[in-house]
């Protein structure tokens, strides 16, 4: 979920009532194979409810991408139909294509997001770089705590 207008920080959970009310302007859901129709559409209500402003819904075993969106948090939620690609997420002008392998994301720079895997990857091998050069000022006598 994105949520503007909040501080950065860590959260279990997003409780919109211990965040002035604000509600997530935008809303990603990847189904899984456990996940009912039912669910999703109380899902939907829920967003409709609380004032999202687009969410989109993403089922990677058969590739469908669905999406509402509306202009304000009072106006109704809208099904995005037909859901052209390659769409541009109004509010966030990241843009999504679909192919056939899967579903495509983008940074308005045109840029493609990475895959959750490779960022874990990227950052293990900072951890690693971090831990090398730490040791490496250790053994020229050298304390980083003070640097």
């Amino acid at each position: 979920m994105v949520v503007l207008g909040r501080p950065d920080g860590a959260r279990g959970s997003y409780k919109q009532w211990e965040e002035d009310n604000i509600p997530p302007q935008v809303v990603f859901e990847i189904l899984s194979p456990s996940n009912t129709m039912s669910e999703m559409a109380a899902k939907q209500q829920f967003y409709q409810q609380y004032g999202v402003l687009e969410m989109y819904f993403y089922n990677p075993q058969s590739h469908n991408f669905w999406g509402f969106q509306r202009a304000t948090p009072e106006d109704s939620l809208v099904l995005i139909t037909p859901l052209d690609f390659p769409w541009t997420s109004p509010l966030l002008n990241i843009r999504f294509e679909l192919f056939d392998d899967g579903l495509a994301v983008y940074h308005p720079n045109g840029e493609l997001f990475k895959e959750p895997g490779d960022l874990f990857d990227e950052r293990d091998r900072a951890q690693q770089e971090r831990d090398r050069a730490l040791a490496k000022l250790r053994e020229l006598g050298i304390d980083p705590e003070t640097l």
